[in-house]
Formats: structure tokens, C-alpha cells, sequence
């Protein structure tokens, strides 16, 4: 099987990622947009591009039929996710079968063993993977969490059984919190994913995040490309991730990927997924989730392996083998990635839609940025406001914080508030920089600094409001047009970005 069009259900720099691969491969590529990212650089870069729907990702990127409907237009051959929005969504991999177009990524069946939180727990169960202790199904009432509760003891971590990111997610220190809290997990997790469903699990003090990537072909090959380091996390949302693990030695090394390996092939998957463990101080690790697609952060894994992950992704999906084994796989150096976001951390980390004015990207030797903006392009408030990602390559780690440094002050973004002095302070700190961290670094490290709290969800409303009031105004005097839908050239892309100034 061979791929001449592959469309991508995605937007931002995910979506110009998978187009730079393609391109590379010599495979046309299809954009789709909703109307807050009409003037989108993926949109701009792809072969083609087609308008979905109104900016509301309900009506636009999660929107399976009408993306299968633009694939059949469009004679795509096959659908790749991204990730996020329907990257993890069975029903729709099933409906891209159904339809005769190859979804990017692991078989329906997979997705549903691993997707879901809870089903997961039972696979890893099945084969041996040590976990925390805990429910194994989602929680059917308070009294059940209560009865729990009190056989693994407190603390204990409340947690949605359907979709991640922090949300639905609850620690819980003594059996007073209990009934508050799995209130608030339960309307939470059903706000986010649709479902309210929660189960509980032992709550692991100041533990690392580590993650193992893994790659499996259709032929029944799988392979383990190590791991990353995810622990600095505000609210559970990942900041800075690195490959490999400092304290990841290749013992620990060895058996997590072994542990991995294991457990993506009892559930015969194929194509590209993470899974994520927790590590405690004596360094035992503990199943937490598998992500049953390609990760933000996956090119820390790309700098440290040598190997293109989209391309791989690609290469399996048209019926590939893997073409190097376990034994061929060998960490090189040090990576770290900064997620760039257009939000104020001293306001609260404030939402910070709004037109991007000035944009001065860093580069120089081991400096990778992966980018969705340019200078004139509008941020929208409908979407996460991740902006970048920074990445920083090095022969050691060391080397490699003060390569993110240097890049980080070349790094200007102008109109809007970003958090890039945030992590300026962060890879200054002598902990981060001695990798004494955990899952709770960050929060600890915000006090330290007398960061502002958290945005309030009325505050967020409010910036909602007025990013919509701006853009309304900003479309009705600049009279934008929308991208036309059909083949690139470079007298295309000339008439998007001029259809920009109109």
C-alpha cells in the first residue's frame, strides 16, 4: 500500500508537522480549517485546505463526518489525527475503516483496550505490569470509593476513567475530603469527556513521570525507543519533558521498556503510542495510562533516537515493517522541549488570545523549534494556546538547559503574553538543574517565586468574551477571505497570506 494524499484532522503545529513529513515523502496533503483558523499556517502550507465549520471544536475538529466526507472529496487515502480531538476517538478509526480510509494510527479495538483509563488497568493486570494500588474499574458510587479508600489507605488520587490533561483528577488526604471530591472529579470528568465514570488509586508521594514510546508494525514487531521525563507538570499538564531520564539508569531502563513492550502487544497495537508510568524514590514503577497516539512531546524521542517518528507513523500505517529491531535502538545525547503558550503566568496564567505583533523565532546550533504561528497571525481563545514548542539537543543535559537558555533569549513574541520567562526561571533553578524534581516541582517552585494562583474560570470566561469582541472587530475592518480549496503552489500560498491584508 502506497499513500499519494493523506489528510490531516488536525491544526497548529501538530498539523505542519505531519505536512513537512509528507512533503518529504512526496505525499499531498489535505488541511482542514474552522473559521477562527482561516488564515492558519498549516492552511497556508498544505496541497489543499477546506473549511470544516464554525471555530467551536464541536462543530469543526470533532466533527468525524464532515472529515470523512472532505477525505472522500478530496480522494485522501488515509487520515492522520495529530493529537488531541479525535486522535483517540475508536468510534472514528472505525468509521475511517468502514469508509476505506486508513486511520494513522493503532486498530479500534486497541484504542478501546487502552484508551479508557480503567480497561487499561485490566490489560496491564493481565500481563504482570506492577500498578498502583486501587480500583480497577470506574467507581459506581461514594460508598465504593469509601470502601476503597480505606483498604489501600489515604492519601488517594481520584481520576477520570475517559480522556486526561488534569482533568477529573483529585488527591485526597483523609476520608473528610472524600465525598467533596469525588463530586467535583465526577462533574468534572463528565464536563470534559462525556463521561462521568471515576476510579481511585493510591496517591504516590513526590513521584518522577516517566514514559516509554513504543512503535509496533502490522506484522506483529514492537519495539521500545525509551523514555522521557514528564515531571514538571502545572496542574497536571506537562511543561517540560527531556529524553532520556536522569535518574533512569539501564536497569530501570530495561524492565520499563520491557514492561511496555509487554503490554502493547497483548492488546495488538500497532503504530505509535506512549506508556506512562510513575517512579517512586526507591525507583519502582507504577502503570499509569497509555496514550493511544503520537505524543506532544515526541520529538525529544526524534533528537535522541535519530528517528522520525511521523515518518515511522506513515511507514507502518501503508502496511510496513519496522525497519530496525530492539537491539538497534540507542540513546544519544540529551533533548528538552519547552511547550510555549500565549498565557500570562504572573496574571494567573491568564489566557492571552490576541494578534501576534512582533516574532523573533531563536535557532543556531541544537535548536529546534516546532512552530504553528507567524508574526499578524491571531491567536484564537477557542483552542489550547500552546504556540510552540522549543526544543534544545545536546551531547548532555547540562549543555542542553543552557542551549534552551540561549535560544529562550533570542525568543521574542510581541502583542501577546507568552510563558517564556517562566521558563527561564525554571531551567535557572538549582534543583531543576540538578534534576532533583518530581511531579510537584513546579507547584512548589510557583510558591517560591510568588507566581500568581491559578485563572478562575470567570476570568477565563471573560478573556473568551473579549478575544471574541476583538476578533469580530478585527475581521469586520480587515474584510479577510478565506483560503480556497484546491492544489498548492507558491502563487497559492502567495494569494492566502495577501487574502490576509485584503
Amino acid at each position: 500500500m502506497s499513500f499519494g494524499k493523506i489528510l490531516i484532522a488536525n491544526r497548529g503545529e501538530i498539523a505542519l508537522r505531519i505536512i513537512r513529513a509528507c512533503r518529504e515523502l512526496g505525499i499531498r496533503t489535505v488541511a482542514l480549517y474552522s473559521d477562527a483558523d482561516r488564515a492558519a499556517l498549516h492552511v497556508l502550507e498544505a496541497d489543499e485546505a477546506y473549511r470544516l465549520g464554525p471555530a467551536p471544536a464541536t462543530e469543526s475538529y470533532l466533527r468525524g463526518d464532515l472529515i470523512l466526507d472532505i477525505a472522500h472529496r478530496t480522494e485522501a487515502d488515509a487520515i492522520h489525527p495529530g493529537y488531541g480531538f479525535l486522535s483517540e476517538n475508536a468510534d472514528f478509526a472505525e468509521a475511517c475503516g468502514k469508509a476505506g480510509v486508513k486511520f494513522i494510527g493503532p486498530p479500534p479495538s486497541a484504542m478501546r483496550a487502552l484508551g479508557s483509563k480503567t480497561s487499561a488497568r485490566q490489560v496491564a493486570d493481565s500481563v504482570g505490569m506492577p500498578r498502583t494500588p486501587g480500583s480497577v474499574k470506574g467507581l459506581a458510587s461514594l460508598e465504593e470509593a469509601r470502601t476503597v479508600a480505606a483498604q489501600i489507605g489515604y492519601p488517594v488520587m481520584l481520576k477520570a476513567a475517559a480522556g486526561g490533561g488534569g482533568k477529573g483528577m483529585r488527591a485526597v488526604f483523609s476520608a473528610d475530603e472524600l465525598a467533596s471530591a469525588f463530586s467535583a472529579a465526577s462533574s468534572e470528568a463528565e464536563r470534559a469527556f462525556g463521561s462521568g465514570e471515576v476510579y481511585l488509586e493510591k496517591l504516590i508521594e513526590r513521584p518522577r513521570h516517566i514514559e516509554i514510546q513504543v512503535l509496533a508494525d502490522e506484522h506483529g514487531n514492537c519495539v521500545s525507543l525509551g523514555e522521557r521525563e514528564c515531571s514538571v507538570q502545572r496542574r497536571h499538564q506537562k511543561v517540560i519533558e527531556e529524553a532520556p531520564s536522569a535518574v533512569v539508569d539501564e536497569d530501570l531502563r530495561r524492565r520499563m521498556d520491557e514492561a511496555a513492550v509487554r503490554l502493547a502487544k497483548s492488546a495488538g497495537y500497532t503504530n505509535a503510542g506512549t506508556v506512562e508510568f510513575l517512579v517512586d524514590e526507591a525507583k519502582n514503577f507504577y502503570f499509569l495510562e497509555m496514550n493511544t497516539r503520537l505524543q506532544v512531546e515526541h520529538p525529544v524521542t526524534e533528537l535522541v533516537t535519530g528517528l522520525d517518528l511521523v515518518h515511522l507513523q506513515i511507514h507502518i500505517a501503508q502496511g510496513g515493517r519496522l525497519p530496525f529491531r530492539q537491539a538497534d535502538v540507542r540513546l544519544r545525547g540529551h533533548a528538552m522541549e519547552c511547550r510555549i503558550y500565549a498565557e500570562d503566568p504572573e496574571n494567573g496564567f491568564f489566557p492571552s488570545p490576541g494578534e501576534i505583533t512582533r516574532l523573533l523565532q531563536p535557532g543556531g546550533p541544537g535548536i529546534r523549534e516546532d512552530s504553528g504561528v507567524y508574526e499578524g497571525w491571531v491567536v484564537p481563545m477557542e483552542y489550547d494556546p500552546m504556540l510552540s514548542k522549543l526544543i534544545a539537543y545536546a551531547p548532555d543535559r547540562m549543555l542542553a538547559v543552557h542551549r534552551l537558555l540561549r535560544a529562550l533569549d533570542e525568543y521574542v513574541i510581541g502583542g501577546i503574553r507568552s510563558n517564556l520567562n517562566l521558563f527561564r526561571t525554571i531551567l535557572r533553578d538549582p534543583d531543576f538543574q540538578k534534576a532533583n524534581i518530581d511531579t510537584g516541582y513546579l507547584d512548589r517552585l510557583l510558591v517560591v517565586k510568588g507566581i500568581a494562583p491559578e485563572t478562575s474560570p470567570e476570568r477565563v470566561e471573560i478573556a473568551a468574551i473579549a478575544a471574541a469582541v476583538f476578533e469580530s472587530m478585527r475581521s469586520t475592518s480587515t474584510g479577510q477571505n478565506q483560503p480556497t480549496n484546491g492544489s498548492s503552489s507558491n502563487w497559492k500560498k502567495m494569494a492566502r497570506r495577501e487574502a490576509l491584508h485584503a
